[in-house]
């Protein structure tokens, strides 16, 4: 959002025909085109002197004036949720989210998220539409550890959708499968959407898939589980935990789509009684790749494995 304070300007030639939200997303630096129509909605534009609708079209020699109002506080509390910040400006903050806590407020978790500590952390939001808050561009699993990035003001904030929205972020995931693939290397390309019948959970089998593609390859092999290396490019709900799970390799403590019944033998076996005591999926964001909003470079950032992960992974390798 552009910074609070009043504008004012002549239309030209060229924005003649044009929408009213339009000409200001094009004359305002960092406008979106709806928070220009949701300025305009709410009577801070006005048309030589007369407050016009968004969709009001615009004539040559228009005298378009405004102003843009403070962000106001959020509803949502600050809290001192110690959080591992593995980078910050003043345009966006990366962390390293530990797992088990929530990423955003939703019924059930209005207190205790990451966004909660971020606002208590974060002394220098501009907000996002119109409110003091951090911009969740994307999200993680409750019980997912990893990399996510957070924007502080609306231009990063759109800048970041949009590169999510167009593929070109690139997302890539640790996680420790049951079982030993066949192959080093390969691809899933399967529909993810809502279950049919259990709505809560996603799957491969739903009536409204949509697109979804995963590329993974295997980096480490142990007794009974393999540590796999996974590529989105795609960032359906679940995506890599349905995925593996699809293939019939479901990602190691995942109480939804893991393995439940036991094997016979796996009691007597060392390396499956480690992997029983998984205290969650071991899925890990591992590095985040994306162009930095206010210096148009391509930036990476990678999140050490979590200290739960990483103690089983050690004692795999020690077997």
């Amino acid at each position: 959002m552009p910074s609070s304070g009043k504008f004012a300007f002549l239309a030209q030639a060229e924005n003649a025909g044009k929408r009213l939200d339009t000409v200001l997303t094009d004359h305002l630096s960092n406008c979106t085109r709806s928070f220009a129509a949701n300025l305009i909605r709410k009577g801070e534009v006005s048309v030589r002197g007369v407050f016009k609708k968004p969709g009001y079209r615009v004539q040559a020699g228009d005298a378009i004036a405004g102003r843009f109002p403070p962000s106001q506080p959020t509803t949502l509390q600050p809290e001192p949720i110690e959080i591992d910040i593995l980078y910050e400006d003043q345009d966006l903050v990366v962390i390293n989210k530990q797992p088990g806590l929530v990423v955003h407020p939703a019924p059930g978790h209005h207190g205790g998220t990451l966004v909660n500590a971020l606002l208590y952390h974060c002394s220098d939001l501009k907000g996002i539409g119109g409110e003091l808050r951090p911009g969740i561009v994307h999200r993680l699993d409750k019980d997912t550890s990893g990399v996510l990035v957070a924007a502080k003001n609306d231009a990063t904030h759109v800048h970041l959708s949009a590169q999510f929205k167009s593929r070109t972020i690139k997302k890539t995931y640790l996680a420790l499968v049951h079982g030993d693939m066949e192959t080093a290397s390969g691809t899933i390309a399967l529909p993810v959407g809502r279950h049919p019948v259990l709505r809560k959970k996603m799957s491969t089998q739903s009536r409204a898939g949509r697109k979804a593609e995963t590329r993974w390859h295997t980096i480490e092999r142990f007794d009974r589980v393999t540590l796999l290396e996974l590529q989105m490019k795609t960032g359906r709900t679940h995506q890599i935990r349905v995925h593996c799970a699809a293939l019939g390799h479901p990602v190691v403590g995942d109480p939804v789509y893991g393995r439940r019944n036991r094997k016979k033998g796996e009691l007597k076996n060392v390396a499956a009684q480690l992997i029983r005591t998984a205290p969650r999926q071991m899925l890990h964001a591992w590095r985040l790749g994306f162009v930095h909003p206010g210096e148009e470079q391509r930036v990476s950032f990678e999140a050490p494995i979590s200290s739960d992960m990483q103690t089983l992974l050690d004692a795999l390798r020690n077997l």
